[in-house]
């Protein structure tokens, strides 16, 4: 095989297997709002920082590292979760250690800004 092809293809694969990665589970602005609305948690997964900085009305500040020690922040394993952070990554990494500790319905909002 040629090693030039090797060379751009194996990058190019794990930059699409990260964006992947990073949509699972993403939800729509509206249907954030709707799930927020009727009683889901809002969690925010950065940092108690960029949380004091700002964040979205009504949020919890559960940064991802203390995610597995606060885990009771979130209630009940079978309610409805919607995590944010500020560019989505995070996020994507909280919906999947909370699906990992048997949370069913997570959400990835993904970017504060999409709020």
């Amino acid at each position: 095989m040629d090693t030039s092809f090797l060379q751009w293809a194996l990058p190019l694969g794990v930059i699409v297997a990260f964006l992947v990665f990073k949509r699972l589970g993403q939800v729509k602005p509206a249907d954030a709002h709707r799930m927020v609305k009727e009683g889901a948690k809002l969690i925010d997964v950065r940092s108690p920082g960029e949380f004091s900085s700002g964040h979205i009305p009504g949020a919890i500040n559960v940064p991802l590292q203390d995610l597995g020690s606060q885990v009771k922040k979130l209630g009940e394993k079978d309610k409805p979760v919607v995590l944010y952070c500020a560019s989505g990554t995070r996020s994507a990494m909280a919906r999947s250690t909370l699906k990992g500790l048997g949370f069913t319905q997570v959400f990835n909002l993904g970017a504060m800004g999409r709020w």
